[in-house]
């Protein structure tokens, strides 16, 4: 598994790569535009370039998210056109990013066509279809590909929000001809919130066991790794930094079930207010590796070192000593100060746990999150 988070493009869609690279993350997904606009994102060829040369060069893997504005399960004919319009478009900038998938939300009935996931499927289908075609029109003419995957969200389960469960996934899926590049994205606190305990290894065993047989393996492409500010079945969407929300140390059991192995962790989080930070990035791996057996640090994978990151053209090369505003270097600071931050974080850490344990002792039987 490897870890990526959602950053900002501000400044060019190339700055995203960097800002990935400067917290640590293997991976980085975008916004192609502004996520409450329907107007497209002129992006310079110099700067797709560049997106495409530095993920190639520091990243493992590369995605975006839709906007939010979509919603393809509408029976109004206008919305579901500007919709799917705006689809395309992402799956079309994909492809010319190089990117490996787009994530969208499918959207909402609104209670249109009797409140069903199957009365509204031939609709999102037909749009999924739509957008895979664009972006494998696009990927060839880009780079000979296929251009990338289009994946479907699991949703929060929050009003007549679509994907909620197995069941309405595998229906989209197949009411969409089983195309191919039609994959999921499962992000962990929507599986939470709508129900499904992801830090029980047999609730999870279940539930992958049932998506697995029900669409194939190999349709499992990315996780949207979040903790929850909103508890066990509450159908509410609400991130929280990881280890710190409602799933808590149960997304260590999440993120080692062997079924998401070799697939990309993008973090959706505020940080400290501001989307991913570096610690975010080092709290995930934490979470992953501190598995029983293995050494309980913080730092335990942060370790390895990484190579310096200069993201400047070599026609443009930056001042010495002016680096770039709120910029963290790589592999930089003594081992004296990495020892103390280490140390400190493993501290915390352990009055967490020590403190969740007194308060399971407390309850009757019950996990606390």
């Amino acid at each position: 598994m490897y870890f990526g988070a959602h950053l900002s493009s501000s400044g060019g869609i190339d700055k995203a790569v960097e800002r990935a690279v400067d917290i640590g993350a293997d991976a980085v997904q975008v916004f192609t535009q502004s996520p409450r606009m329907w107007r497209p994102t002129n992006h310079k060829p110099e700067n797709i370039a560049r997106f495409r040369e530095l993920r190639e060069k520091h990243l493992q893997g590369a995605v975006a998210h839709a906007i939010y504005l979509i919603n393809v399960a509408s029976d109004d004919p206008e919305l579901w056109e500007k919709s799917t319009a705006a689809l395309e478009q992402t799956m079309v900038i994909g492809a010319e990013l190089g990117l490996d998938a787009v994530i969208f939300h499918p959207g909402s009935h609104k209670g249109a066509d009797g409140g069903t996931t199957q009365q509204v499927a031939g609709r999102i289908a037909k749009a999924c279809l739509r957008a895979l075609k664009a972006g494998a029109q696009a990927g060839q003419a880009a780079d000979g590909t296929n251009g990338p995957w289009l994946l479907l969200e699991n949703s929060a389960g929050q009003g007549g929000t679509i994907g909620r469960n197995t069941e309405e996934l595998a229906s989209l899926v197949h009411a969409a001809d089983d195309h191919p590049h039609l994959g999921i994205c499962l992000d962990s606190c929507h599986w939470w919130v709508s129900g499904v305990d992801v830090g029980d290894r047999a609730v999870l065993d279940a539930h992958i066991g049932e998506l697995d047989d029900a669409i194939g393996p190999e349709r499992l492409r990315v996780i949207h790794l979040n903790d929850s500010k909103a508890p066990l079945g509450s159908n509410k969407d609400r991130h929280e930094n990881i280890g710190e929300g409602e799933i808590g140390a149960g997304l260590h059991t999440f993120l080692n079930h062997p079924r998401f192995e070799g697939l990309g962790a993008y973090l959706e989080v505020a940080g400290g207010g501001d989307g991913p930070r570096a610690e975010d990035v080092a709290a995930a791996r934490a979470m992953r590796a501190n598995r029983p057996g293995k050494k309980k640090a913080a730092t335990a994978i942060k370790n390895v070192a990484r190579p310096e990151f200069d993201a400047t053209p070599p026609s443009a090369k930056r001042t010495p000593g002016k680096a770039k505003a709120g910029a963290k270097p790589v592999a930089k600071g003594s081992a004296k100060g990495k020892a103390k931050v280490a140390g400190a974080e493993k501290a915390r850490r352990a009055a967490k746990i020590k403190a969740r344990a007194e308060s399971k002792n407390k309850t009757d039987g019950k996990r606390p999150r």
